[in-house]
């Protein structure tokens, strides 16, 4: 039950990774220690933002709505060609701030 509801929560976040020419991918999942591992694939391996994608977004979600989480282990798929990584997606948006 506890690894249905992982996967059913990483689905609703894969999107928004996807939309930038990535991927999230689980790794493994230790129920009994609570310990998750994921994974950035495709533009994610030369983003700016990945940790903060990592740490910010999917760190911060599965143990929120997760309770038997205790611990996100995240890494960024760095097999793949930088240049071809960079090809693969747009990258984070960063808003542009107006002066007054």
């Amino acid at each position: 039950m506890r690894l249905k509801a992982l996967n059913a929560l990483l689905d609703l976040m894969r999107p928004s990774v996807q939309a930038d020419g990535g991927d999230l991918v689980l790794i493994r999942a230790d129920v009994e220690s609570g310990v998750v591992e994921v994974q950035l694939q495709g533009a994610c391996s030369s983003c700016a933002i990945s940790s903060d994608t990592l740490q910010g977004g999917v760190t911060r979600i599965l143990k929120d709505r997760l309770a038997w989480v205790t611990d996100v282990i995240g890494g960024v798929d760095d097999s793949i060609d930088p240049e071809d990584s960079m090809s693969l997606g747009v990258g984070g948006y960063v808003p542009r701030y107006r002066q007054l």
